[in-house]
């Protein structure tokens, strides 16, 4: 059977924009939500395309970090005290849709499971957010 699951999550996170000229440029932190919507052939045995807590442990793993482009200058002085989440290129909530769906994809890749991302949303406020929809791909 092919069914469609939903599941939000929300972390706290800091990042900065290194190659962005406003507030955005400065270290700050967000309350970001995720929501994802994913597809797939159900397992005969268990029932389940995902279990919701995989979804919420992969994206878990951003919460209370911080999340820098791998560029930033900041990273090499911030990692002697905490860990840093690096992207290749600016953590924007465009950039982190992008990468969820990836490591969702991927965490179901190894787990054996015949399901994927169809759509995501991150926003980084209540007011703001990005879509990638990937259900005609």
């Amino acid at each position: 059977m092919i069914c469609r699951i939903y599941k939000e999550v929300q972390f706290d996170a800091s990042h900065r924009l290194l190659h962005y000229k406003g507030k955005c440029a400065c270290l700050h932190g967000h309350r970001w939500k995720v929501e994802v919507w994913m597809e797939g052939q159900v397992d005969g045995r268990t029932g389940i395309l995902v279990d919701y807590n995989t979804i919420k442990n992969v994206i878990g793993r951003y919460d209370h970090q911080i999340i820098l482009n791998e560029g930033d200058p900041m990273v090499q002085a911030i990692t002697a005290f905490h860990p840093v989440i690096t992207t290749p290129g600016e953590p924007t909530s465009e950039l982190l849709a992008s990468l969820i769906a990836g490591m969702l994809n991927e965490e179901c890749r190894v787990l054996g499971l015949d399901a994927r991302v169809i759509r995501i949303r991150v926003w980084e406020s209540p007011s703001c957010h990005a879509e990638v929809n990937y259900e005609s791909q």
